[in-house]
């Protein structure tokens, strides 16, 4: 039985990405643990599916099949955020790259092409400049603070309820209940 070394190596490089991505970039800046196995899984089995499909001569018509089947899951699934959305199509790329790479484009480009990955992601990450606004939609109560001359009232009445440093607020519908 032959071991193909190529493969365990692009595999460690690739994990090695995968986990700088996830652990250094993704988490330190939202530490939502609910996405880290997703992003890891896909990464390692789409990694070595498409290893495999390499390696026997099929064509990347059949990787890029598997990847449309992976991305009309996204559909069938609860909603995710887009910030995370991001983060698995980086993570589901990367190992088709790396894969397909691997077989014999060569491991300087290969290099070259994550640690491009890696940077970018880095540079736009919170603290190099960009700043990013969190937001939630709430069902309000108080209907008598929506008026625009209660903007300040409102803000405080939300911060001081919901105990989140609230710096703006967008009023999208409004359904006021009919008399009893």
């Amino acid at each position: 039985m032959l071991i193909n070394i190529n493969l365990f190596i692009g595999f460690a490089l690739n994990l090695a990405v995968a986990l700088l991505i996830v652990r250094g970039i993704y988490y330190p800046s939202k530490p939502n643990k609910n996405y880290v196995v997703t992003f890891m899984a896909f990464n390692t089995l789409i990694f070595f599916v498409m290893s495999l499909l390499t390696s026997i001569e099929l064509s990347i018509g059949a990787g890029f099949g598997l990847f449309a089947i992976f991305s009309i899951l996204r559909y069938r699934t609860d909603p995710m955020p887009p910030r995370d959305m991001t983060y698995l199509f980086i993570l589901i790329g990367l190992p088709i790259i790396n894969a397909t790479l691997n077989n014999g484009v060569g491991w300087l480009t290969l290099v070259l092409i994550n640690i491009a990955v890696i940077g970018v992601l880095y540079a736009l990450e919170p603290g190099w400049g960009f700043q990013y606004e969190e937001s939630t939609r709430i069902t309000y109560d108080r209907i008598e603070l929506i008026r625009e001359d209660d903007r300040e009232l409102l803000l405080a009445d939300l911060r001081e309820r919901t105990g989140l440093p609230i710096t703006r607020v967008e009023i999208g519908r409004l359904d006021f209940l009919p008399p009893l």
